[in-house]
């Protein structure tokens, strides 16, 4: 499925566009899926925000026990200063996760499939294993910034492998909170790693190399039906959106089960819930 040039990119730059990857049918019924998730998603269940900021001290139990379920997150920004929603609850989450792939059959559907099972294996994941799934708004107006990181603090395995397959479920714009990434930076060091010990979770610094500048940050702006597919050490974040319009998107995480999996990742898998690959 993959070019010789597509996967000369991926080497070089860390990253490869495919544009039309899903279709306008797939897109939708994994969007209203998603909105059926939320209208059921009762508020007073919790306020658990997802931010990157200061993670560890954010991460709360909502969060944690939310590896091997379905769970959302309300944006940042999602309450005024009395504690209440200062918009409607659908314009209010900031992500669905972290297991729709494996316990919701219309984005298990989506998830898998021999398509992205050639190009996973073709990026170098002879094995592939999903470990985590979201569904994210990146609402209209108080969309939050993903800062700078490397899914790799997160899925570290020896040696390292993995990969990310991110869907442009609308087009994604710099105006709506595109990607940005840092082309080549993946052959740098990897600068954190999230390390998870019972219900202990804390960032653990590996590396002093500084975050990317604006200088030599790309921005990937997307059509609604691509994949973007990077490298787990290559540098990436997404800007806050303040823009009318919203930019849902769906991303998956995947290692190579030839590759030791840390046992201080934050998910892990029993035989309950075993993880599985893409076919």
């Amino acid at each position: 499925m993959l070019t010789t040039d597509q996967r000369a990119q991926f080497a070089r730059d860390g990253y490869i566009v495919l544009p039309g990857f899903k279709s306008a049918q797939e897109i939708a019924l994994v969007r209203a899926r998603a909105e059926q998730i939320v209208e059921q998603f009762d508020p007073a269940q919790t306020s658990s925000v997802f931010s990157t900021r200061e993670q560890e001290k954010t991460t709360d139990d909502y969060f944690l026990r939310s590896d091997n379920t379905i769970r959302c997150f309300f944006e940042e920004e999602a309450f005024d200063q009395h504690g209440q929603l200062g918009q409607s609850k659908a314009l209010s989450i900031n992500k669905i996760g972290h297991a729709l792939h494996d316990l919701d059959p219309v984005f298990d559907a989506f998830s898998r499939g021999p398509a992205i099972a050639q190009v996973a294996r073709e990026l170098g994941l002879a094995e592939a294993l999903v470990w985590q799934s979201m569904y994210i708004f990146k609402q209209p107006g108080i969309g939050g910034e993903v800062r700078w990181h490397q899914d790799a603090t997160y899925f570290e395995t020896t040696p390292g492998s993995v990969t990310t397959f991110w869907f442009a479920l609308e087009d994604a714009t710099v105006d709506n909170g595109c990607l940005w990434v840092e082309p080549g930076g993946h052959r740098g060091p990897m600068r954190e790693r999230f390390v998870r010990e019972g219900d202990a979770v804390r960032m653990e610094k590996l590396d002093a190399t500084p975050w990317p500048d604006d200088s030599v940050a790309v921005a990937l702006e997307s059509r609604a039906g691509s994949l973007v597919c990077f490298h787990g050490l290559l540098p990436h974040y997404s800007a806050p959106n303040r823009s009318a319009v919203s930019r849902h998107a769906y991303t998956l995480h995947a290692t190579d089960a030839r590759c030791a999996y840390s046992p201080q990742n934050w998910i892990q898998r029993g035989d309950c819930l075993p993880v599985r690959g893409f076919e």
